[in-house]
């Protein structure tokens, strides 16, 4: 089974939950988040260990959920990993608060907590609970006062910071 496709399994067990003290942004635009993220840092799962160069691709299916692609490399098999799923908002579509399925039925949080609403130039987003971190980019680098903000802010709501995974994408 392919790690990506793993992760539908393991992330999407039907939990669409919010972590504690997580709230979604507010004022979202699916619009202008549509298109190509670069995970900067992740917290580790078994789906996505040893990828570099990860990146999501959103996009509108005509049905007015959102195509997710999930991409990465893997040195050790020297190959390109990819998932494709499909998510819908939770609440509103004002509300960065969607489910995210790769697998059936089955859908998982996807939530953005923090987002550069001026730029949509990053973002942070949390799974169903506080083992799901990733920091997302328009760019493969993000400067560091906002990467150490964004951490800072994960830092405060619980959480493990310091198992942050940097992603390399050379």
């Amino acid at each position: 089974m392919k790690p990506f496709l793993l992760a539908a399994l393991l992330l999407l067990g039907g939990c669409v939950s919010l972590p504690d003290k997580v709230q979604p942004v507010r004022n979202f635009e699916l619009e202008r988040y549509l298109g190509k993220w670069y995970e900067i840092a992740r917290l580790d799962h078994s789906f996505e260990r040893g990828l570099t160069r990860v990146s999501a691709d959103y996009s509108l299916n005509p049905d007015g959920s959102v195509r997710v692609i999930n991409r990465g490399y893997s040195a050790r098999e020297q190959k390109w990993q990819q998932a494709e799923g499909k998510a819908r908002f939770v609440q509103s579509p004002e509300v960065g608060y969607l489910k995210v399925s790769f697998f059936g039925p089955f859908y998982g949080s996807y939530v953005v907590f923090d987002l550069d609403h001026e730029g949509y130039r990053y973002s942070l987003v949390s799974g169903p609970d506080k083992s799901y971190l990733w920091i997302l980019a328009r760019t493969p680098t993000l400067d560091g006062a906002t990467y150490d903000r964004l951490v800072q802010k994960a830092a405060a709501l619980g959480f493990d910071t310091g198992k942050l995974i940097r992603v390399a994408h050379d």
